[in-house]
């Protein structure tokens, strides 16, 4: 066996099988396919087995900081809570709350085989425009279910405070901005400021994802417009659902533009524009989008906080093996896409 740091499968697999009452699993391969500073995933499989019979284990970074945004706890209770939806997830098969096995709490669920789309399309996948619009309405429709869904019926009536959630945000990322500024910088303070001055009423509340984009989300291999399951759980809480609209956007990138976010198949023909995203959104859930540019220009403010915070981890030597060269010149040009949606409404 290969020690993989962080689930050793000699403490996981005699684990599994006994929660799991399969002697099949007290041997296991454990392969790492998602590090870094988000959770840990894991690709846990019996010795012997077959790729249908594996797992998926999710557990904090080691030595994570942020408790709260590593809770394992929530993001299976959240998982297990969806299961019953239109909204597609893994089934949750187990969570560990006895930090003495690995060391912090986890969970395993079901592994799920999709398409797993980040900056390009497999070959061969969605090569018709037709195709890539389908795989948008797709999100933009399994983000509307989402929204649709009664927090209290599927028990999470208590998952967050939606009142005042909005200011909280503002008030959270501006003190995470404040807490690791690379250098000065006034126009991200001035954006800041405006954000907090500008809040917008809370139309409606339900549960939000907290980082909506395509890239959590698995493809159907053979069906373009369908979500076969939607990943990365760990911000999720009850909030203004527009929030995740405008993160969204952020990962949105429009052909003929140079966005401040990470590169996206977006820009190929046949994706909608973010408007035409927005468009579908309303269509779909009935929702006021009057606000919108609020929550795309707080999105872009928080993007650029997370963008200083590598920025500044960087410089104190914490992102060791990470290539964060170019992200501070990100900073700029995200205040610049916020300071835009607020002026001028631009999407």
């Amino acid at each position: 066996m290969t020690t993989t740091a962080g689930a050793d499968p000699g403490t996981v697999g005699p684990y599994l099988a006994t929660v799991l009452g399969d002697e099949r699993w007290r041997s296991v391969d454990v392969e790492l396919i998602t590090a870094g500073l988000s959770n840990l995933t894991y690709v846990v499989s019996p010795a012997g087995g077959t790729a249908d019979d594996a797992v998926i284990l999710r557990r904090p970074p080691t030595g994570a900081v942020l408790a709260t945004a590593h809770d394992m706890v929530r993001e299976h209770r959240v998982i297990s809570a969806l299961g019953g939806t239109p909204v597609p997830v893994p089934r949750t098969l187990h969570l560990c709350t006895d930090t003495a096995v690995l060391g912090a709490p986890f969970y395993v669920m079901e592994r799920v085989v999709g398409v797993h789309v980040v900056d390009q399309l497999p070959p061969g996948y969605a090569d018709e425009p037709a195709q890539r619009r389908e795989i948008a309405d797709g999100l933009v429709d399994v983000l509307g279910d989402l929204h649709a869904v009664d927090p209290a019926a599927v028990g999470l009536a208590d998952f967050g405070r939606p009142e005042g959630f909005l200011q909280r945000q503002v008030r959270r990322w501006t003190t995470q901005w404040e807490a690791t500024r690379d250098t000065d910088r006034p126009d991200l303070d001035a954006l800041a400021a405006r954000l907090a001055g500008t809040v917008p009423a809370t139309a409606r509340t339900g549960i939000t994802h907290g980082d909506y984009r395509l890239d959590n989300c698995l493809l159907h291999p053979q069906v373009r417009g369908r979500i076969r399951a939607v990943l990365d759980w760990e911000m999720s809480t009850l909030g203004d659902p527009l929030t995740d609209l405008g993160m969204l956007f952020v990962y949105w990138p429009q052909a003929g533009e140079t966005t401040a976010s990470v590169p996206g198949v977006s820009t190929l023909p046949g994706f909608p524009t973010r408007l035409q995203l927005a468009e579908r959104y309303a269509s779909r859930t009935g929702a006021d989008l009057t606000a919108l540019p609020w929550y795309v220009a707080f999105a872009w403010f928080k993007f650029a906080a997370i963008v200083a915070g590598i920025v500044a981890r960087s410089a104190a030597g914490a992102m060791a093996g990470k290539d964060t060269s170019g992200y501070a010149e990100r900073i700029g040009p995200c205040v610049a896409r916020g300071r835009a949606a607020l002026e001028d409404g631009a999407l």
